[in-house]
Order: structure tokens, then C-alpha cells, then sequence
């Protein structure tokens, strides 16, 4: 559990999901970056999940796993980073009408699919191992409800690795919409009370190692910064 502030409040919320729903090509510019052929627009939201051990809050360190090593692409492993923007679910619903879902929704926040390429691209059952490693879903700074957001499909996101820009995206050219995506996902999984829900990138996903600093950051929000270790395994006797 990861306690976060409430933006214009003195409150705090615990982010405590039952499970973290991620959303993948939801930005034409970003399936273009990622393949070299023509590849259709998708005819509705690709959800897949994160498990609950990848959540770690601001300032705590993304562990690139040792296993990677064992699954060399040209001999080298890549990990990216992600920026989203995260949604968090404010009450219980199934099948929600698209003209009631913001009353389900309490807020939002900075989000890093941190996703490891060799391992998401190698594994025949589909992205469960390269998306869920231990901390590789970072969260925060803070929780803007969406009474205080304004248009939250009019956000500003960026991701800089070591300050230099890499991912620069607006939240309005989503292909599926935020009230799309939380009809569609609540037709098919009861949505609770502190689940996530995040909602995909744009392009520029950039490849991570150990000493690097991480930023994503969203207009209205703020920062969400991470800094990059290497996960160190004692060799046993």
C-alpha cells in the first residue's frame, strides 16, 4: 500500500487496488514507433494486468531484474519506461453507462509501465512476466481528484530520463477515450474501489539502466520521480 497526498487537500489516499488495469496501443504514434509494418488501429481497448507488487511510490528505486540476462536481444536487455496517466476508481460499478463514468472515478495521477522488452516479447503466454517485476509500476506524486483536474483528456505528459525529454504526449489523442476505456473494462471486470486503471503511452519509450533518474510528468499533477538500480542477488555457497 502507497500513501499519496490529495492535491488542494490535507488529505491523504491509500492506493490499494484490488488490480491494476493497464491499456496497451492506445496512441497511434506510439504503435507506429513500436513496428515496422502497418498495423491497424485497434477496434477496441487491448487491456492486459499489472500485479500488485510492481507499485512503488516517488523517489523509490526501479529494480531492473537479474533474469534479464538470460534473455539477450542482440546481446543487450531492455527495460522502458512508460508514462501514463492513471486513473483511480472512487466506488464499486459493472456496466457503467459512458454518461455516468466520471461519478466512479475519484482522481489521477502520474503512472510508469516500466516494461521489460526481452522478456514481454519472448514469452509465448502473452506480457505477464515483462510488465509485473517488482517495482515496476511507480505512482504518485499526488492525486488530483477529478473535480480539481479540469479536462483531464487535455493533459500534458512527459518522461525524461536523466532530464533529457524522450515522451511528449497530450491526453487527447488517446485513441480510446477515458470514459471508452471505463465503460468498456467495466463490462468486463467489476471495477472497485481504489483500482487503477492506466491508460497507455505515447511515443518516445526509452530504454532504462541502473544510475538512471526517471521523470514523468503530467500538466496539473506534477512530478513522479524514480531513480534506477540493478537488482543485486547474493551468490550462494
Amino acid at each position: 500500500m502507497i500513501a499519496l497526498p490529495i492535491a488542494k487537500t490535507d488529505s491523504k489516499i491509500d492506493i490499494a487496488p484490488s488490480k491494476i488495469i493497464a491499456v496497451g496501443l492506445n496512441y497511434q504514434d506510439y504503435i507506429m514507433e513500436r513496428t515496422t509494418r502497418s498495423v491497424a488501429i485497434p477496434k477496441e481497448p487491448i487491456l492486459f494486468a499489472k500485479t500488485l507488487n510492481t507499485l512503488i511510490g516517488p523517489e523509490e528505486p526501479i529494480i531492473l531484474p537479474a533474469i534479464v540476462k538470460d534473455y539477450p536481444i542482440d546481446g543487450i536487455p531492455r527495460t522502458d519506461i512508460e508514462g501514463e496517466l492513471a486513473i483511480i476508481i472512487s466506488k464499486r460499478g459493472k456496466h457503467i453507462p459512458k454518461d455516468k463514468v466520471f461519478e466512479y472515478v475519484f482522481g489521477y495521477t502520474c503512472y510508469n509501465d516500466i516494461s521489460q522488452r526481452n522478456i514481454q516479447n519472448a514469452d509465448v503466454s502473452g506480457w505477464f512476466r515483462g510488465k509485473s517485476f517488482d517495482t515496476f509500476g511507480p505512482i504518485g506524486p499526488v492525486v488530483v481528484r477529478h473535480k480539481d483536474i479540469g479536462d483531464p483528456q487535455k493533459l500534458r505528459i512527459n518522461s525524461r530520463v536523466n532530464g533529457t525529454l524522450k515522451q511528449s504526449g497530450n491526453t487527447q489523442d488517446m485513441i480510446f477515450s477515458i470514459v471508452e476505456l471505463i465503460s468498456f473494462i467495466s463490462r468486463n471486470f467489476t471495477l472497485e474501489e481504489g483500482d487503477i486503471i492506466a491508460t497507455g503511452t505515447p511515443a518516445g519509450v526509452f530504454p532504462i539502466r541502473a544510475g538512471d533518474l526517471v521523470e514523468v510528468e503530467i500538466k496539473g499533477i506534477g512530478i513522479l520521480r524514480n531513480p534506477v538500480i540493478a537488482e543485486k542477488v547474493e551468490k550462494t555457497k
